[in-house]
C-alpha cells in the first residue's frame, strides 16, 4: 500500500479550499445521497486529484464496488466513538479495508451507519480503535473538531495524541447544523494542529448528491 501518511501531508489548504482534494464524503452506504460510483464520476469530471469516501462506520463503499482500483481514491471510514465524556468522530485514512481487526469496529447493520440516535451509543474503545487503524496501515484524524464539546480542546487533543492521533480535520466549511453548534473556533483548531505537528486534513462532509 502507498504511504498515505506522508502523501496526505503534502496536501495544502489551497488543495482543500480549491476543490482539488476532498477527504470527507458520505454515500448511500451510510447516510449520504449519492452512490460511490457517482461520486467517483463527478470527482473526475470536476478535476479532483484525490477524494476519500468516508462513510459512517462502514467500508461497504469499497467492499461492494471496484472504486478502490481508481488512483483518485484514498480508502477511508468515519467512526463514531466516545473519548471520556466527549462524543467524537474519528476519520481513518489509508486503511487496508480487508484488515480483520479494523473490520471488527465496523457497523453490523445499516442503521448503525445512518441513524444518529443509534450511532451515539457507540461502544467503541478509542484507544483500541486508533490501534486498529494503525495496524490496518492507516492514520487517525479527529473530524470537525470545532464541534466537539470538549471544554479544554488543548487537553483533549493532547489526550488523543497520547492514544496515537495523527491529524486533525482543519479545512472544513462548517455547514448545516455545525455552522451553529460550534464550541471552538477554526483558528483555534488550526493553531493546535500546528502546535502539536499534526497532519491537517480537510473535506466538505458531503451528504448530498452533488460533489
Amino acid at each position: 500500500m502507498p504511504n498515505y501518511k506522508e502523501f496526505i501531508k503534502t496536501f495544502t489548504k489551497e488543495d482543500y479550499e480549491g476543490k482539488r482534494v476532498n477527504l470527507h464524503i458520505h454515500t448511500v452506504c451510510s447516510d449520504g445521497q449519492a452512490t460511490p460510483q457517482d461520486i467517483l464520476r463527478q470527482a473526475h469530471e470536476k478535476g479532483y486529484k484525490k477524494i476519500a469516501i468516508s462513510d459512517h462506520n462502514t467500508i461497504n463503499a469499497y467492499l461492494s464496488t471496484d472504486i478502490l482500483s481508481d488512483d483518485i481514491i484514498i480508502p477511508a471510514v468515519e467512526f463514531d466513538v466516545w473519548c471520556g465524556y466527549v462524543f467524537m468522530h474519528l476519520l481513518a485514512y489509508g486503511i487496508d479495508i480487508y484488515n480483520e481487526e479494523l473490520q471488527n469496529f465496523c457497523a453490523k447493520t445499516k442503521k448503525e451507519t445512518e441513524w444518529d440516535v443509534i450511532r451515539i451509543f457507540s461502544g467503541r474503545n478509542i484507544k483500541k480503535l486508533i490501534k486498529a487503524i494503525h495496524n490496518a496501515g492507516g492514520i487517525a484524524v479527529l473530524a470537525h473538531p470545532a464541534c466537539c464539546w470538549a471544554i479544554d480542546m488543548d487537553s483533549f487533543v493532547k489526550k488523543l495524541i497520547s492514544y496515537g492521533l495523527d491529524g486533525i480535520e482543519v479545512y472544513y466549511p462548517y455547514k448545516r447544523h455545525r455552522r451553529i453548534i460550534k464550541f471552538h473556533t477554526v483558528h483555534t483548531i488550526e493553531n493546535l494542529a500546528t502546535k502539536y505537528n499534526l497532519i491537517k486534513t480537510g473535506g466538505t462532509d458531503l451528504h448530498s448528491v452533488d460533489l
